[in-house]
């Protein structure tokens, strides 16, 4: 696979379109309801707009994205569960039979799984009708120990990145609306309190939370795996890519290019729970204006999800106590961004209704 240079997909990146927000906010006004009375189902309208540089644009066909890979770190004993689950989730997703494949069949979305470094043989024959397309592209077999190395090298991050662009390009060429991102990894959510912790320059305690559902001891020991992986590393939380090479994962650096180039190329990019975010964390930093072309779809159970939603400004649209990963917060928000757009396109205006409209 040939590296693509970053530089263009982010000079791509710029303000939301402002004629076409205009456009939007005269169309809302224009139905049969109070001014503003939809709330936040009117601001995703005006947002859309402002993304799509479209008045009234469509959301579909739409992708749910799940890339996956894993992490040297989960030997710790960070996860709940073993390393072997990442692969054999992969299979899940293929097969059609995870919680997002059920999401996804519900709200119309087709589904791609891209294996960006699986560590261990995908147990599978072939794909379930109702499942998602595999895409196999390992950058290398999950990433080093983060508590003893970096997790990569700075070429590899900037492949898997690579990977990820060219990902967004092949859903944008195939005519993709809807970009919805999420990630499957044992170990990740440690990678994304040590990158959120960095990046963030705060102390690991406030960012790191239970992942899989770990106790009190397990926590406790996973923060001071997170201390570690960043007294060892020492990354420089001014060199983003730098970062995610010492302390990120394969699917969280495939992830980092795939919003920047959907963003670039103007599709709407819903983010899932926490490990989106910590990749959507390290994109903003290469990338200021990318924040407000991104839907927050959840405000998971992570301390560290809430933290990086509210230094990019995102606010979430749900708030469900959710912690699952893989795209399933995503594609739940889908359904908002579906009704808004229904009620952009279906009510009826104060002339076609012929209903009087405000008099001050």
């Amino acid at each position: 696979m040939t590296a693509m240079p970053l530089d263009a997909t982010l000079e791509a990146i710029g303000p939301l379109d402002e004629a076409a927000m205009s456009g939007a906010r005269a169309t809302l006004d224009s139905l049969t309801k109070p001014p503003g009375s939809l709330g936040r189902l009117e601001d995703l309208v005006v947002q859309l707009a402002g993304i799509t540089g479209e008045v009234a644009p469509l959301l579909t066909p739409r992708t749910v994205v799940v890339v996956a890979a894993d992490h040297g770190v989960a030997a710790r004993g960070v996860s709940a569960y073993p390393s072997a689950v990442t692969a054999q989730m992969v299979a899940n997703f293929v097969a059609g039979g995870a919680a997002v494949n059920v999401l996804a069949r519900h709200t119309g979305a087709e589904m791609v799984v891209v294996d960006a470094g699986v560590a261990t043989p995908i147990p599978m024959a072939s794909q379930g009708s109702r499942g998602g397309r595999l895409v196999s592209a390992p950058i290398r077999s999950g990433t080093r120990d983060i508590a003893r190395s970096p997790a990569m090298d700075r070429d590899e991050a900037q492949a898997a990145i690579a990977l990820g662009v060219e990902i967004a390009r092949d859903l944008v060429a195939a005519g993709n609306r809807a970009v919805i991102v999420g990630e499957m990894g044992i170990g990740n959510t440690t990678a994304a309190s040590a990158l959120t912790a960095t990046l963030l320059r705060v102390d690991p305690v406030k960012v790191t939370g239970r992942g899989t559902g770990i106790g009190d001891a397990a926590l406790a020991a996973k923060i001071d795996v997170v201390r570690q992986s960043i007294a060892i590393n020492e990354p420089n939380p001014d060199d983003p890519i730098g970062v995610l090479a010492a302390l990120g994962g394969l699917e969280i650096a495939t992830l980092v290019g795939l919003i920047l180039e959907a963003a670039a190329s103007r599709i709407p990019v819903i983010l899932d729970g926490f490990i989106t975010a910590a990749a959507t964390l390290v994109a903003a930093a290469l990338s200021p204006a990318l924040p407000p072309r991104l839907i927050a779809a959840h405000r998971s159970a992570e301390p560290g999800h809430a933290a990086i939603l509210a230094h990019l400004g995102l606010v979430p649209l749900l708030d469900l106590d959710l912690r699952l990963g893989e795209a399933s917060g995503g594609v739940l928000a889908l359904g908002l961004l579906d009704a808004a757009c229904a009620l952009r396109d279906e009510m009826a205006t104060f002339e076609s209704a012929a209903v009087s409209g405000p008099t001050a």
